[in-house]
C-alpha cells in the first residue's frame, strides 16, 4: 500500500509517518521501482500502536522502548509495567502542577473586576 492508504488505515497522517521514519521510530519503508514508499499490514499495526501510545501521553523515547518490548517476545512483562507505572507517576505530577496553575488563575480572575477600567490584577501579577 502507498503512504496515503497507510495513513487512512492507521489514522496517522502522511507527514507524521514520514517524520516517524526520519527519527527511526518506525522502519524505513520499502521502495517501489519508481521510488514510491510501499507499506504492509505490519506497518499499519505499528502505526496504530504508536498512535495509541501517543494518545496516552508517552514520550517518543518511551514509545521506542515500548516498541522494543512489544517486538521482543522474550520480554518480561514487569519491564512494561514498570515503564507504565513511571509514566503514571509523571502524569500525576503534571496533574498536580496543572491544578496549581488553574487555582492561581481562578484566584487572579476573581480579583479582577472585569469592568471598563484599565487596572487589572491579572496583568499586574503577570508582570512579576
Amino acid at each position: 500500500m502507498n503512504i496515503g492508504e497507510l495513513a487512512k488505515s492507521s489514522g496517522v497522517n502522511a507527514k507524521l509517518i514520514r517524520h516517524y521514519e526520519s527519527i527511526g521510530l518506525i522502519a524505513k519503508a520499502a521502495r517501489s521501482e519508481s521510488g514510491y514508499r510501499q507499506y504492509s499490514d505490519t506497518d499499519v499495526h505499528m502505526l496504530r500502536f504508536v498512535k495509541r501510545c501517543r494518545s496516552l501521553g508517552f514520550s517518543m523515547k518511551e514509545i521506542k522502548k515500548l516498541i522494543s518490548l512489544w517486538k521482543n517476545q522474550a520480554r518480561a512483562s514487569s519491564e512494561v509495567k514498570n515503564l507504565a507505572q513511571a509514566h503514571i507517576t509523571q502524569l500525576e505530577e503534571k496533574i498536580i502542577e496543572l491544578q496549581a496553575v488553574v487555582d492561581t488563575l481562578k484566584t487572579l480572575a476573581k480579583s479582577c473586576r472585569g469592568n471598563n477600567r484599565p487596572d487589572c490584577p491579572i496583568l499586574e501579577d503577570l508582570q512579576k
